[in-house]
């Protein structure tokens, strides 16, 4: 899922300490650097925020 990224999701994002990106996936696979599921990731792994005006959400993302 794209979703916009705006001040209140910045603020939201560090105040509930909102993780999302593959690192913290328990699908992701850091010694081959990829999902497990075979799904695309490069568009998941940078968190910040700061940086970008929109962020994919990975719908099978899985904290671990």
């Amino acid at each position: 899922m794209i979703h916009p990224v705006d001040e209140r999701l910045r603020d939201e994002a560090r105040r509930f300490r909102l993780v999302f990106t593959c690192g913290a996936c328990a699908q992701y696979d850091p010694e081959g650097d990829r999902c497990s599921l075979g799904y695309p990731h490069v568009m998941h792994k940078e968190p910040d925020l700061d940086a970008r005006d929109e962020v994919v959400f990975c719908k099978a993302f899985e904290l671990c």
